[in-house]
């Protein structure tokens, strides 16, 4: 049995991996579509994480104890600073400036050559992310999001997302919560983005653009946001999805896309359509 187990997480590492990391992901988006705003700068502060911890690594030989929360704290303060402009936007007008931000950041990565490797990226990153540290993150990350779901600010983020209107009538804050879940948002971006380059060993500019911030959104809705583990059950669907299909070929991302498409139609609420319950 051991060796049996030992080879399989040799052959499926970095699956394994993928999954807990793209679970904070789908965590960072919960944490904007619970207040009902559609962020699509995840990847944007993912890019920044993994920057930051690549860099603190290779250039600097900080222990990696120190590189994940600066990685996180970095993303944060960007979010800090642009919360203010972009929160005043709702809708599809905050993701096209969210987006906007991720292709400033990847031209930016493009062009410091001389720090961020360019086109060509930074690779050699020490593989120091463990299964237990990724997985033991994402554990306490959930049991948050369920404590604070349950609380007196979860019901204010479902007033919010339900009718916001009412919500700032009834005296929630709403520019606060906003920013607030922004930076939370940034910050488990920005920490999953350290972990995945220190799991990968490599990161590129191209890995944090568009297509990984639709990707990022698409996790929680297939899985959906009633519940902090719904967007991870759906980032672990679609993450797995294509190794499953993997017999297919070329027509496996056809098979993805339409899982996706037949979710969205026939599942508004996700593959895990439960609300929470409120603490008494």
């Amino acid at each position: 049995m051991a060796e049996w187990l030992d080879d399989f997480l040799f052959t499926y590492e970095n699956l394994i991996h993928a999954l807990g990391i793209h679970g904070l992901l789908a965590l960072s988006m919960y944490c904007v579509m619970a207040l009902g705003q559609l962020s699509l700068g995840q990847a944007a502060f993912m890019g920044l994480g993994a920057y930051t911890g690549a860099l603190l690594t290779l250039k600097l030989g900080l222990p990696f104890w120190l590189v994940l929360p600066i990685s996180a704290l970095v993303p944060a303060l960007v979010a800090l600073v642009i919360g203010g402009p972009t929160l005043r936007l709702n809708g599809v007008y905050l993701a096209i400036s969210t987006i906007a931000l991720g292709e400033v950041l990847r031209v930016l990565y493009i062009n410091a050559e001389s720090l961020t490797g360019g086109a060509l990226g930074l690779s050699g990153i020490p593989q120091k992310a463990s299964l237990w540290l990724v997985y033991g993150l994402l554990a306490v990350c959930v049991a948050g999001f369920w404590a604070v779901g349950r609380s007196r600010i979860g019901r204010a983020m479902e007033a919010m997302r339900e009718d916001e209107m009412a919500a700032g009538v009834m005296g929630v804050n709403l520019p606060l919560y906003k920013l607030g879940a922004l930076i939370a948002s940034a910050m488990l971006a920005g920490l999953a983005g350290s972990l995945a380059a220190h799991s990968n060993s490599f990161i590129g500019p191209n890995e944090y653009g568009f297509e990984a911030a639709v990707t990022i959104l698409s996790f929680a809705l297939l899985g959906g946001i009633g519940t902090p583990i719904a967007p991870v059950v759906g980032a672990f669907v679609l993450t797995a999805l294509p190794e499953v299909l993997r017999p297919l070929a070329d027509f496996r991302l056809v098979f993805n896309g339409l899982i996706i498409v037949l979710a969205v139609l026939f599942l508004p609420r996700g593959i895990v359509p439960f609300r929470l319950r409120r603490a008494p």
